[in-house]
């Protein structure tokens, strides 16, 4: 059995322990060391987010038989993509795919925030009235779709080493519930870590209901892009325990927490959100 059959038949188990084991993880710390007070009660929150994953993966599956790592096998098979047609060492070609999809993810995020078809679905995530782990896992199934469409397309262009795609999609789904949780680092860990990847604080700040700190820190893994483009922001103006997150006209409970209200919410229009530049403001 080769590497790439390896892979494939372990790549169910590898990403579902990964995820079910830092979700666990996340929880505890959170339960355990809140950096926040809860607004609203987990067990609602929880469920409903945690809900519409459990959604969004039976739908995936049935829209996307073969996952992402399917799609590197068969790219890799029909030599598509850049690093099928240079030699680097094994290291050295993981190693750049990461980066390189990482970099693609960041592209995608800003795409959310600026292109208003895309806001529509990516408000869902933003919608949360408070912030933690769960937070990290709350898209909107047609936004997962698209995000899907971007890392294939990403990975036929690319040409990304087995082992790297299923690396990044553990990173993924991990950065994504630690960066998201309502933990407190203590601030020499949180300011090194922030030197190469985003932090929960780091990462908060793009949640605020304030246009001009939503905006920022776009980042899901490596910091160095906020930093390099311009997106980077310190701290929130009112702090993290002040700070309100959540999307200013979307703070009715019913709209945002539950699955019906979720699945929704796209379709939904707010006064001011009905000119195109409003989805700056998330």
């Amino acid at each position: 059995m080769n590497i790439s059959e390896l892979i494939t038949a372990h790549e169910t188990a590898v990403r579902m322990g990964s995820f079910f084991g830092v979700l666990i993880l996340m929880a505890v710390w959170e339960v355990l060391a809140p950096r926040r007070a809860s607004t609203v009660s987990k067990i609602v929150r929880w469920g409903n987010n945690l809900g519409l994953v459990v959604f969004n993966s039976v739908l995936l599956r049935l829209v996307f038989p073969t996952a992402a790592v399917g799609v590197t096998i068969f790219a890799s098979e029909h030599s598509w993509g850049l690093l099928n047609y240079v030699q680097l060492p094994s290291v050295a070609a993981v190693a750049i795919s990461i980066v390189v999809m990482d970099f693609v993810i960041y592209v995608q995020h800003i795409l959310m925030h600026t292109i208003p078809a895309l806001w529509r679905l990516h408000r869902v995530h933003h919608a949360d009235l408070d912030y933690d782990f769960t937070t990290g896992v709350r898209f909107h199934p047609l936004e997962i779709i698209v995000s899907m469409l971007i890392k294939f397309s990403a990975i036929l262009i690319l040409g990304p080493p087995v082992i790297a795609v299923l690396m990044f999609e553990v990173i993924l789904n991990a950065m994504s519930m630690f960066n998201h949780g309502n933990v407190k680092l203590p601030a020499f860990l949180d300011r090194n870590l922030r030197l190469l990847i985003v932090t929960p604080d780091m990462h908060r700040i793009h949640h605020s209901v304030e246009e001009d700190e939503s905006n920022q820190n776009f980042g899901f893994n490596l910091s160095l892009w906020d930093r390099f483009f311009g997106t980077y922001r310190k701290q929130p103006r009112a702090g993290h325990e002040e700070m309100v997150v959540g999307i200013q006209n979307y703070r009715g409970l019913r709209d945002v927490t539950s699955i019906q209200g979720l699945l929704l919410l796209p379709f939904r229009n707010k006064p001011d959100e009905l000119t195109v530049d409003h989805h700056k403001s998330p």
